[in-house]
């Protein structure tokens, strides 16, 4: 056992740098699920979660709010990113350290927007629905990061 972890290790720590910045594709199905939720991320909600009437009531608004927050964070990273790009040939390492402490802030209010709105929506729907909310957002937040970042060049 110790030997094969061993000869992992060195096969990943032999492997190109080049390799981690392999082509990621989406698979099919990820494909599919990504374009539904850039035409109507709502539908894709309503189909996952099948929720009644009365869920949907409350589940609605809730999801609204968060989706108006995360709106505002999101807009600052678009922002952030926009500026890496014009800067990205004169990109001064005070600019990339101003850039990265904004990185992190973002991901931060990202990650505890989440927390905010699961623990709410948590509240509004059973607890079946409001973990298939959660396992949606986490998959649809990191189908939609791995296909912005497959086109963001390392500075």
């Amino acid at each position: 056992m110790k030997l094969a972890s061993l000869a992992l290790a060195l096969i990943v720590a032999a492997s190109p740098l080049a390799s981690i910045a392999q082509d990621v594709t989406p698979s099919a199905d990820e494909q599919i699920l990504l374009k539904r939720v850039q035409t109507n991320k709502r539908g894709v909600y309503a189909d996952y979660l099948k929720m009644t009437d009365a869920e949907s009531k409350a589940f609605w608004p809730v999801y609204d709010e968060y989706e108006a927050q995360l709106k505002k964070i999101d807009d600052r990273y678009m922002a952030m990113i926009n500026d890496f790009a014009a800067k990205y040939d004169t990109l001064t390492d005070a600019e990339a350290t101003a850039m990265l402490k904004e990185r992190l802030t973002l991901e931060r209010k990202r990650v505890d927007l989440k927390a905010k709105y699961t623990d709410r929506i948590a509240k509004v729907l059973p607890g079946k629905k409001a973990l298939r909310f959660s396992q949606l957002e986490s998959r649809i937040d990191n189908l939609m990061r791995r296909n912005l970042y497959s086109i963001i060049p390392l500075a």
